[in-house]
């Protein structure tokens, strides 16, 4: 082989050994994947109550302010609904001030109640005592009454005898007609007061049966005072029910509060409103259509705040670190974006995964993972907005 030959193939192999050497030494310090996509929050957007869709004056892709009206529900049947809440609400009021009004009432009457049944229990205790008293004065006059009819029977029997005597005496006319005849006047005025006697007799007894009956009445009449005491003395617990009626009508009012409050949310849940500003995607809904609570209708992404989701294999992550340099060169666009690391996740992608791999059964294959690590774009990077979630990128990370 010539020397020429010889000189033009080390010429090659020094070549070469100063590519790879600059290949090395251009890559040293940097780390790159194309597992990686453009990822932004994605606001769904569902109805919060049921009904027709009356309105939907956003179309589809369309950029929206937040608080801009998405969509509109029939608002008839909430607002019927609404003035039901705030009848029953009125209603309920009403109920628990008469329940308030009625607990000093209630406490005064029972107070006055307590007072009044004993002063009957003393009134009919003072009646016993004088109905006693007067079957004892009863009792004391019979006596003197059935004394004196004895007497006057006794002088009644003496004088008939007399004149039975005197009229033997008349006959053999050793007295006088006279004295005759006085003897019988006596005898017939000793048995009228036999009779008189008899009288006040018959009349005390009614005295005493009349005492017995008023001392009947008064012992009636104390069991009623009584009763009436007891009933009066439950006062405490009258006072405690008329309360808790009371209370119970206030917390009625507070329930009617609460639905008239949900009444007024549901009406205004009629009127679907952006929650943030960003751009109308994924259209479901349309004028005339039925929904239910909880349905999709569309959702709303903010473009303003987009970021990169890189998934890094992990031997790639011994040098990154938050903060770092990041060049992102997007598939659909022939630029290059510059941001940094914002996060490192917690965990490598797998174990986010719905079903984690499991490696307990001795079966084991070791496979390279991938960690997702956040980048977020440096300010005014995208201030055209042409950045779209699922964007397929390029990150290249500065470590050194």
């Amino acid at each position: 082989m010539s020397t020429r030959v010889r000189g033009v193939g080390i010429a090659v192999v020094v070549l070469l050994m100063l590519a790879v050497g600059a290949w090395v030494w251009a890559s040293a310090g940097k780390e790159s994947t194309d597992d990686a996509q453009i990822d932004a929050h994605v606001t769904p957007i569902a109805a919060r109550v049921g009904g027709t869709v009356a309105a939907v004056p956003v179309p589809d892709n369309h950029p929206v302010e937040a608080g801009a009206v998405l969509a509109q529900i029939d608002r008839r049947d909430y607002e019927i609904a609404l003035e039901h809440a705030k009848a029953e609400l009125a209603d309920a009021e009403a109920s628990a001030a008469a329940a308030r009004a009625n607990v000093p009432i209630t406490t005064n009457a029972a107070t006055g109640g307590v007072a009044a049944a004993r002063g009957g229990v003393a009134a009919a205790t003072a009646g016993i005592s004088e109905a006693q008293q007067g079957i004892e004065a009863a009792q004391s006059r019979l006596v003197t009454a059935q004394a004196r009819q004895r007497e006057a029977e006794a002088n009644a029997a003496r004088a008939a005898k007399d004149v039975e005597r005197y009229r033997s005496l008349l006959a053999k006319d050793e007295i006088s007609g006279q004295q005759f005849d006085g003897a019988v006047a006596q005898a017939q005025a000793l048995a009228a007061a036999v009779d008189s006697a008899r009288s006040q007799v018959i009349e005390a007894q009614s005295g005493i049966t009349a005492a017995q009956s008023r001392l009947n009445s008064a012992h009636a009449g104390v069991e009623q005072a009584t009763a009436n005491l007891r009933s009066a003395q439950t006062a405490p617990e009258q006072i405690q029910a008329i309360r808790a009626r009371a209370a119970s009508a206030q917390a009625l009012v507070q329930q009617k509060q609460a639905a008239v409050k949900q009444a007024e949310l549901n009406l205004e849940y009629t009127t679907v409103k952006a929650p943030v500003k960003g751009l109308v995607s994924r259209k479901t809904v349309e004028p005339g259509q039925v929904v239910q609570p909880g349905q999709p209708l569309m959702t709303v992404i903010p473009l303003e705040q987009v970021w990169i989701t890189a998934n890094f294999k992990e031997t790639q992550l011994s040098e990154m670190r938050p903060g770092q340099r990041v060049d992102v060169e997007v598939d659909a666009y022939d630029r290059t974006f510059k941001g940094k690391i914002d996060s490192i996740a917690a965990a490598t992608g797998s174990r986010f995964s719905l079903l984690p791999p499991e490696n307990a059964s001795g079966n084991f294959v070791k496979v390279v993972q991938r960690v997702p690590v956040k980048i977020v774009l440096d300010e005014g990077q995208d201030q055209e907005h042409l950045l779209r979630p699922g964007m397929s990128v390029t990150p290249t990370v500065y470590t050194k």
